[in-house]
Order: C-alpha cells, then sequence, then structure tokens
C-alpha cells in the first residue's frame, strides 16, 4: 500500500471512529446506549463496510473507545467490541448484497451482547429476553437507519469514496 493509500486508509478508519463515539455518546445522553434496551445511533455506521474497507478498524476502535468512555464493564468493552467487529468484517464480505449485508452486526450483537448483560451486568430478565431487545435495538439502528445511511451514501459514492 502507497504511503498516500495508508493515511487515506488511517485518516478514514480515525474519522469512522470519531463518528461512531459521538453518536454513542448523543445516545448515551438519551439513555439508549446500553441496558437492556439498547438504540445506539452509532450502529447505523455498521453500513459504512460496504463502502469503505477502512470502516472495519474505524467501527472497531470507535466502539472499544465508546465502551470505554461510556464507563461500560469490562466484559462489555470486550465483548461488545468483538461483535461490532465480528459484524463490520461480516458486512464488508457480503458488501455486493444489499439484502444480506446489514445481517452481520445484527446477528453479532443479537447472540453476543445478551449474555453480557446477563452474566457481566446481573440484569433481570435472562438471555432470551436480552436478545429480543437487543435484536430489535439492532434491527432499527442497523436496520432501519443503517438502510437510510446506505441508499443516501450509495447516490454519492461515486464523490464520497474514490
Amino acid at each position: 500500500m502507497k504511503k498516500h493509500n495508508k493515511t487515506a486508509f488511517l485518516t478514514q478508519s480515525g474519522v469512522i471512529a470519531a463518528l461512531y463515539v459521538v453518536l454513542t455518546l448523543v445516545s448515551k445522553a438519551m439513555g439508549l446506549d446500553s441496558g437492556q434496551i439498547q438504540l445506539r445511533l452509532s450502529e447505523a455506521l455498521c453500513i459504512l463496510p460496504v463502502f469503505l474497507p477502512a470502516a472495519v478498524p474505524g467501527l472497531t476502535v470507535g466502539c472499544l473507545l465508546a465502551n470505554i468512555l461510556c464507563g461500560n464493564l469490562f466484559w462489555d468493552v470486550l465483548f461488545g467490541t468483538l461483535a461490532t467487529f465480528l459484524g463490520a468484517v461480516g458486512t464488508r464480505a457480503l458488501r455486493n448484497r444489499p439484502l444480506t449485508a446489514l445481517l452481520p452486526p445484527i446477528v453479532a450483537n443479537t447472540l453476543i451482547v445478551p449474555f453480557v448483560l446477563a452474566y457481566a451486568y446481573g440484569l433481570p430478565g435472562g438471555v432470551p429476553l436480552f436478545m429480543l431487545t437487543v435484536g430489535l435495538g439492532e434491527v432499527l439502528s442497523c436496520g432501519v437507519l443503517g438502510r437510510i445511511l446506505w441508499s443516501v451514501l450509495d447516490k454519492h459514492k461515486g464523490a464520497l469514496f474514490q
């Protein structure tokens, strides 16, 4: 990779990480970032690996930093970041399949985060309930907001993602 390409990659990753952190902090201010019911606005950015490979590390680092800044427990920081990484890798792998590219972050978070809520935080309700609530939040943030973002970015991808 040429020096210019490395710089562009790092810059794109950094901007995406920063956006993820800011949107998570906005969600936190509204009381939506964690707990049994989660609707992180930042999860809409999980569509970005469709357009940029730099989105994979950007989303991962952004999630890591956001989880730390929000004061989440170690296991939440670790496994929440892992879920975001797996979702981003899956979305990148499915980037040419519009109907399925949004599924990896939804599935990864729905399968991983409920165990963190149940066992790290000891929240009442149980894993099946948390799969429902976290999954619903992911469908809304990734599926609905992410799809809207995808539509907007796709119309301008030639100018935005050269």
